[in-house]
């Protein structure tokens, strides 16, 4: 378990802004790591599986797993090349991370992107970000001073909460609408066009390359045996100095909290994992950051973001607000999510205005969960499901006031979330 006086040796993805506040261009990424080492798939995937890479994307996939089905699918599928895709557009509203760390390391994504690339003998490498992402400019410059085997070339994504999903991205990139879906093939199977395909996150990758540069038992001295290595947790609500830290596997919710200057005004909750994630009691707050004590804790790693919600506002109006945005951000294709969210919505509106009719809407709320759950055309809707449950849970006593028709001062505040906190 780390502590926050625990992290002097957490400075990697971001050692350039934690050394000087600055960016590093090629000439001082090379400096810092060195040039590039030329691996085959299977010494990447050996070193990145010793190392114990997990995706930083959300979902916490082993990445030498997913290195070696696309290895594996582009023996099987003669002709079909690989295609390496490195996923910037960060759709998660709650998150910055991937946007620090492409604009303070450019060049440790890019690295991991044209490892991967020559792994898997791609001729494709590209780098995703979002249409009208300000960074543009600033990587598109990066990848022309590069002389990698596979160029990069950087493709804009629309800006749409379920765009950069996986399935939802391959999708765009073969020129099809950027749908997510559950349904096979995966990427690493039928991807891009036709052909096998490796996605993922920005921070994996750069990850990556710090493993392909310094070897897995340098990777491993920061962390846990459960994560390893550091990740970005992105903070904000009621926080003194909310931002972008760097920190190790393990560190605890509470440590990082103090990284972003503690509490500003009392705090209830904690919105851990972005809007898709759940709530967290301030009983939570010794929980390490770990997919495991997340979990069990009653919560999610997901993208690592955690929100303090003061004491002032309903913790129920605030998912309410949560819930308005992720039913519009439906991508419409399925039912659970295209009547199932904004019914859900309604139910919890019904129960924040305390009106007569809540408790009615307070028990077809709960049935309308079990009916979405699990029934969707892809995870969206289950994250929001996620959210309401825990809202239920950790603010049962508040839920219990609405259901009474008590008055809740609070429930009339406007959204919190996100907040504009500065990218540390």
């Amino acid at each position: 378990m780390t502590t926050a006086q625990d992290l002097s040796h957490a400075h990697r993805l971001l050692a350039s802004w934690y050394a000087d506040g600055g960016r590093d261009d090629l000439a001082a990424h090379r400096r810092r790591h060195g040039s590039l080492p030329v691996l085959d798939v299977a010494g990447l995937a050996d070193l990145v599986e010793a190392a114990g890479l997990r995706g930083r994307g959300g979902a916490g996939f082993p990445t030498a797993v997913k290195l070696r089905a696309v290895a594996a699918r582009g023996v099987r599928a003669r002709r079909r090349v690989p295609v390496v895709v490195a996923n910037g557009c960060e759709g998660e509203p709650a998150s910055r991370k991937d946007a620090v760390l492409l604009h303070h390391s450019p060049h440790l994504v890019l690295d991991g992107l044209a490892a991967a690339a020559d792994a898997l003998g791609a001729d494709d490498a590209i780098l995703c970000v979002h249409t009208g992402d300000p960074g543009l400019g600033d990587l598109r410059a990066a990848v022309s001073t590069r002389d990698d085997r596979v160029p990069a070339r950087v493709v804009t994504v629309p800006r749409r909460y379920v765009a950069s999903e996986e399935s939802a991205l391959v999708g765009y990139l073969s020129g099809r609408p950027a749908l997510p879906t559950t349904t096979p093939p995966r990427p690493a199977e039928r991807g891009v066009a036709g052909r096998p395909t490796l996605v993922d996150n920005v921070e994996t990758l750069a990850h990556l390359a710090l493993i392909a540069h310094h070897g897995p038992d340098w990777f491993r001295r920061a962390g846990t045996s459960d994560l390893p290595g550091t990740l970005l947790v992105t903070t904000g609500g009621a926080l003194r100095d909310p931002g972008v830290d760097e920190v190790p596997g393990g560190t605890t919710v509470q440590a990082v909290l103090e990284l972003a200057g503690g509490p500003a005004e009392p705090v209830q909750a904690i919105l851990s994992g972005g809007y898709g994630g759940a709530w967290l009691g301030i009983d939570a707050l010794a929980t390490p950051l770990t997919h495991e004590a997340m979990r069990s804790a009653g919560s999610a790693l997901g993208v690592p973001t955690l929100l303090a919600l003061p004491t002032r506002v309903c913790g129920l109006g605030q998912t309410a607000h949560l819930l308005d945005h992720l039913a519009a951000e439906s991508a419409g294709q399925c039912g659970p999510c295209r009547f199932g969210l904004p019914a859900i919505a309604q139910d919890l509106r019904a129960i924040v205005h305390g009106s007569p009719g809540a408790p009615d809407a307070h028990a077809r709320l709960q049935r309308r969960l079990g009916t979405v759950d699990g029934r969707g055309a892809c995870a969206h809707p289950d994250g929001s499901v996620r959210l309401v449950r825990s809202a239920l849970r950790v603010f049962r006593h508040d839920l219990h006031d609405h259901l009474r028709g008590l008055p809740c001062a609070g429930a009339a505040a406007p959204a919190l979330f996100p907040l504009p906190g500065r990218a540390r």
